[in-house]
């Protein structure tokens, strides 16, 4: 099989993350590094499971949404992951200024906020998450497998990574 089909990543990680969540904030380390070691061979995809018990986080997944429609999603996920505090604080002017930040169009963020243009998104990854017993966040799901990070994240970038190769040597016997 040869390298040329860019439209199809060998492997898919569906990411279970909710934008005001500290223990996603903890998993941004084992996700740069599965990034740097498998490159455009895993797709992580976020879905939004934003928690009640977190007020901003319904409006940071739509944020999020807005930013990849801009181009820019993982790099905003992880700006407003990094200072999950200051979300805590200050809400949606900081998801906002975040875009700014990134050179994204804010005015544009501060329109999806207020149109709700990516809520049916968020709200059908949520139901999707219930449906498939997602109970908190990090929560993934690589290969059939749902791997729960919101009680540790201890040994999952592991068995994503056994889970990853195995899929990915799959696809070299295809």
């Amino acid at each position: 099989m040869s390298d040329s089909s860019p439209e199809l990543p060998a492997a898919v990680l569906e990411v279970w993350c909710e934008l005001q969540c500290p223990d996603c904030r903890a998993a941004l380390a084992d996700l740069r590094a599965l990034r740097a070691r498998y490159g455009d061979r895993l797709e992580l995809r976020l879905r939004h499971f934003p928690a009640e018990k977190h007020q901003h986080a319904f409006a940071a997944a739509q944020a999020a949404e807005e930013a990849l429609e801009q181009g820019q999603g993982w790099p905003y996920i992880e700006a407003v992951l990094e200072r999950v505090a200051e979300l805590d604080r200050r809400g949606e002017p900081f998801l906002v200024e975040v875009a700014g930040e990134l050179g994204l169009d804010a005015e544009e963020f501060d329109t999806a906020l207020i149109d709700g243009r990516h809520i049916l998104i968020v709200d059908a990854d949520q139901a999707e998450g219930k449906a498939i017993g997602v109970s908190g966040t990090p929560t993934y799901v690589i290969g059939g497998e749902r791997l729960d990070g919101s009680k540790s994240q201890e040994g999952l970038r592991e068995r994503i990574e056994e889970i990853a190769d195995r899929l990915l040597a799959g696809q070299q016997d295809a």
